[in-house]
């Protein structure tokens, strides 16, 4: 399990897999999105800019980020 601090309000699920850096690039992001490897707080989650907040977790690759907000 790692945490990624969200500046923001939010970010978008293809671009946490990117800045986490599970997948190389945007387009393996979108990739792995559509075709329903990526959960989100459990579910199966095909929208490739879901908003996703603080408190919120995604499972990839058998991976798991739990989202925080950055302080400050």
């Amino acid at each position: 399990m790692q945490t990624f601090a969200i500046r923001g309000e939010y970010i978008q699920l293809d671009q946490l897999l990117k800045a986490t850096g599970l997948c190389d690039s945007g387009g393996a992001a979108h990739a792995a999105i559509a075709e329903g490897r990526v959960r989100v707080d459990g579910a199966v989650d095909t929208r490739k800019r879901a908003k996703l907040r603080p408190g919120q977790q995604v499972a990839f690759a058998g991976e798991t980020v739990q989202l925080v907000a950055e302080a400050g």
